[in-house]
């Protein structure tokens, strides 16, 4: 194995950069953090007693003393547009966290300013590769589905559901007609970002359901507001093709001889039972088929870092001049439809969109 993938990351203070630096520190052969830009000093040092790194102030600082292969930012959506034109102009990779602008202004700006002038963006939008996701796609990838024209996520919000949306039907830019609706219905009030419930009561529960049509093709977005942390609400994809569908991890098929095929999507762990293996995901497998193996085993990493993982990996590869995974124009789209699902939703009217520039990049 070669020299680890080394990378800075900006902003540092809020959960989403611990997952990169946890990533790091279980895969040090892979991964190695080349500095962070913290502006508070004392945020800067408590993150250095607590992850062994070296801290700046500022992006200067950073670049003066450390040469990574790319620069993470994890910095709110208005603050990344100026470091990635500071970046940008000293031709420095970037790999950005979502949303990579806060509206239809911004990410016409990034446009402009970035993708028309062959900045090295790429966003960090980590569920399409979730170990599950990725399964679910190698199913679709083989055919056994014929042509899938439907999808339902019920799998976080706006533009995340949107681009599993995008990438399980194959859509790339084409325009959307979306309808929305909300409804709401008592539930019991479950963990929040502030942690498990503290008592027993009833709350609103507000559940946003669009349907988004592209021509041909549906996307049905259904999510209910902090489904994600629920103990009581459970995420939902199913993938409708011509020969069958994958309903969550259940895989049913007519197959062209007219015979039913039924299959669960299993994963594998290690350190179950008597095996001695270490605790971590091994793969999922389809009937006798390993449709995903875990390329980060053995780590210890759940889910979410592991998707993580993958995002650092592409991006290490594009950053030397190889394919992009997830660029701006793909990271804008998905932001653009998402807005006009909360758009429908809001009005109750049918949204259409409008041809963005971005899609002509592709």
């Amino acid at each position: 194995m070669g020299k680890p993938i080394t990378f800075s990351i900006i902003g540092g203070a809020g959960f989403r950069a611990q997952y990169f630096l946890r990533i790091a520190q279980a895969l040090p052969e892979q991964f190695c953090i080349s500095g962070m830009v913290i502006r508070d000093e004392a945020k800067g040092r408590a993150m250095e007693d607590l992850w062994k790194v070296t801290t700046y102030r500022t992006l200067d600082q950073l670049l003066e003393n450390e040469q990574p292969d790319f620069v993470v930012l994890s910095v709110n959506a208005s603050a990344a547009i100026d470091y990635m034109l500071q970046l940008a102009e000293r031709g420095i990779p970037v790999l950005a966290e979502t949303p990579p602008a806060p509206d239809l202004d911004g990410l016409l700006q990034l446009h402009n300013k970035l993708t028309r002038q062959g900045a090295r963006i790429q966003i960090a939008e980590q569920y399409q590769f979730h170990p599950i996701q990725e399964a679910r796609h190698k199913i679709i990838r083989s055919g056994q589905l014929g042509n899938v024209n439907q999808v339902t996520v019920s799998i976080s919000q706006f533009y995340h559901a949107v681009s599993l949306i995008r990438k399980m039907l194959g859509v790339r830019f084409e325009d959307v007609r979306i309808r929305g609706m909300k409804f709401e219905s008592d539930w019991v009030a479950g963990p929040n970002r502030s942690g498990p419930p503290t008592e027993d009561k009833l709350i609103k529960s507000e559940r946003d359901i669009a349907w988004l049509d592209f021509d041909g093709k549906l996307g049905i977005y259904d999510f209910t507001k902090d489904q994600h942390r629920s103990w009581t609400r459970s995420n939902h994809l199913c993938i409708r093709g011509e020969r069958g569908e994958i309903f969550d991890n259940r895989i049913s098929i007519q197959d062209p001889s007219c015979t039913q095929i039924q299959m669960e999507l299993k994963r594998i762990n290690k350190g179950e039972y008597e095996n001695a293996e270490g605790y971590f995901l091994k793969g999922i497998m389809a009937g006798e088929q390993w449709v995903y193996e875990n390329p980060f085993m053995p780590a210890r990493l759940y889910d979410d870092e592991i998707a993580i993982a993958a995002c650092l990996k592409k991006m290490a590869v594009y950053a030397e001049g190889g394919p992009g995974f997830y660029g701006l124009p793909e990271a804008s789209q998905d932001h653009y439809i998402g807005m006009l699902i909360e758009q429908a939703i809001r009005t109750g009217e049918t949204v259409v969109s409008t041809r963005q520039p971005w899609a002509d990049n592709e």
